[in-house]
């Protein structure tokens, strides 16, 4: 299933100290960085997203999808990053939680359908609320692993 295919893939990273919106961003895509998934310049097109369309990236309270498939610049495959930050990520008024984020999948896609795929993956995710909790309290690629087991167990 998804999590451990983002173990696998080194896929992840978990910080600790706190980080603007901008900076998270940046930093939820380094492990897709690493294996040449992207480019680095993929990090201003999903900061000008946000800054153009607002925090729509946070799709449930603590949980955000980082991603550009309009006009994305810097993405050469098809990958999905997950990022654990301990310290919330405000895009919003820090009391809202509709606009802030612990959670963080960073996609990215090469064309719509590639961008379908990936968020018909994290649907299987984030459908479960207790995955959900589950992935707010995670702290190492194990946990994710044990995680994933709940999603392919339905």
């Amino acid at each position: 299933m998804l999590l451990r295919q983002l173990v696998e893939l080194k896929h992840y990273n978990f910080v600790d100290g706190p980080m603007e919106w901008k900076e998270a961003l940046r930093k939820g895509i380094e492990p897709l960085l690493a294996d040449g998934s992207v480019e680095p310049e993929y990090a201003d097109c999903l900061i000008q997203n946000v800054e153009k369309h607002g925090p729509y990236i946070v799709l449930l309270p603590g949980v955000a999808m980082p991603h550009a498939v309009e006009g994305a610049v810097g993405t050469n495959r098809e990958a999905i990053s997950f990022m654990h930050v301990n310290e919330p990520v405000h895009f919003g008024a820090e009391d809202d939680p509709d606009t802030t984020a612990t959670i963080f999948f960073t996609l990215s896609d090469v064309d719509a359908d590639s961008h379908l795929q990936n968020m018909q993956q994290l649907a299987a995710v984030l459908s479960n609320p207790e995955v959900v909790e589950r992935l707010k309290d995670a702290k190492t690629p194990e946990d994710l692993i044990e995680i994933d087991a709940m999603v392919g167990g339905e």
